[in-house]
């Protein structure tokens, strides 16, 4: 008989946002409690620890304007306020329709995060607002309407985003759509894809001796239902519409990121992660810095002002300061196109270019092949610059390389802190605050 009927619901056979290591996390923790007995994940092992790492998740029904108010009631701000800038946090497992502001449990819904934007904006003392952010993603089910108001929020006040280890998948969604994304050396960014699990409960029950009939009326629907293996067709569908929602992830992605990162380069990122920088070369990070000392600067600089990309300990891929507007689609900046099969004979290019113009691309494909080398892909820029080879190119290569290299499944799922601890990046920076006073 399955129990938690309502988690099983909001687990499977829906689309998620999430870690495939939190996800078989999630499956080790609660699938006894949903099944009713033990459950194994088909070609996947579980460490223990992980077992005893997932959370129950939470019911909830109210919108964010409500949650906002009865925060005001009880006095105070929805969020930690450090020398003038709202710090919300994203952590752990997120989750729609969540009837809370802040983590519960391991959980953070899309509501609450919602909430404190709202109030963050309408209130004239707060001068910017950072994203502490650490999760390996959660549901689609409210993630990209919430990225389209964060998007929208920063054309008010700046809105920076600070890594704290992982942004992952649906968190990625969110982080992406602030004005700037820093992360730590080995802080993770990324994932941008899309994942539904399915239960087969069929051969359970064929062992206690469990005949399971569905009456239904409309021939899809018990589609996917646990207690039949999944049919091909069925499976088939589903991995389409994941595909649609991968497309519109990637879409989301760019309309935050611009010319930074657009659709087609996160379509071909693959849903893989990367760390420090190469989260940086590949254009999902804009900075590699401790996010404690990129907050204080955050904090300590003029309303309005934000660090200029090519400043302090960061990697730039594109001129730009900012991404675009956020009322401005994705579409209104054409993507690059696909890295060449061949390049052009040298001088045919030369031939067409300025010599101020080809001195500046052989500087790009120095500035490539530098940053490559430090992410241990070697490249001889010199050999690059005779043959012709274009940044846009080099850069391709260096990606898929870089790609070919991840490991999403590798990054292991941590237990989130019990209780409501304060986050480090918050706790140091009001420490430092007021030892400047």
């Amino acid at each position: 008989m399955m129990h938690h009927t309502q988690i099983a619901q909001r687990a499977f056979n829906t689309p998620l946002m999430v870690d495939p290591a939190k996800a078989l996390a999630f499956l080790a923790g609660l699938g006894p409690r949903i099944t009713g007995r033990e459950v194994s994940i088909e070609g996947q092992e579980i460490a223990a620890e992980d077992q005893d790492a997932a959370t129950l998740p939470a019911r909830a029904s109210l919108f964010g304007d409500d949650l906002t108010n009865r925060q005001a009631r009880n006095g105070g701000q929805p969020f930690a306020v450090v020398d003038g800038i709202a710090v919300i946090e994203i952590a752990g497992t997120l989750v729609h329709r969540g009837a809370w502001i802040g983590q519960s449990s391991g959980l953070t819904s899309y509501e609450g995060i919602a909430a404190q934007l709202q109030a963050a904006l309408a209130d004239p003392a707060i001068r910017g607002i950072a994203l502490d952010i650490d999760s390996f993603g959660g549901e689609v089910a409210g993630a990209f309407d919430l990225a389209d108001r964060l998007r929208a929020a920063r054309t008010q006040k700046p809105v920076h985003a600070f890594v704290a280890d992982h942004a992952l998948s649906a968190a990625y969604a969110l982080a992406s759509q602030a004005d700037r994304i820093i992360l730590p050396r080995t802080g993770a960014v990324g994932s941008i894809g899309v994942v539904a699990m399915h239960s087969d409960m069929s051969g359970a029950l064929d062992q206690k001796g469990i005949a399971v009939t569905l009456i239904h009326a409309g021939a899809r629907k018990v589609d996917a239902n646990p207690y039949q293996p999944l049919p091909e067709a069925v499976r088939d569908r589903i991995a389409g519409e994941l595909e649609d929602l991968r497309q519109l992830f990637a879409e989301t992605v760019a309309e935050g990121r611009g010319r930074r990162l657009d659709t087609l380069r996160a379509l071909g990122t693959e849903a893989a992660v990367f760390r420090g920088e190469a989260a940086v070369f590949a254009g999902l990070a804009d900075e590699v810095a401790d996010p404690v000392t990129a907050f204080r600067a955050f904090a300590a600089a003029p309303r309005g002002k934000t660090t200029p990309r090519g400043k302090g300990p960061m990697m730039t891929t594109a001129p730009e300061d900012h991404a675009q507007p956020a009322t401005a689609p994705a579409a209104s900046t054409p993507p690059e196109p696909a890295p060449p099969a061949a390049v052009a004979p040298p001088q045919t290019t030369a031939a067409a270019m300025s010599p101020e113009a080809i001195r500046a691309e052989a500087a790009e494909v120095a500035q490539v092949c530098a940053q490559a080398a430090r992410l241990g892909i070697q490249i001889d820029a010199a050999d690059a610059v005779t043959k012709g080879v274009k940044p846009e190119a080099l850069r391709a290569k260096v990606l898929a390389d870089l790609a070919a290299r991840s490991d999403a499944a590798g990054i292991i799922a941590t237990a989130p802190a019990a209780g409501t601890k304060e986050s480090p990046i918050v706790a140091a920076a009001k420490k430092s605050a007021a030892a400047s006073r």
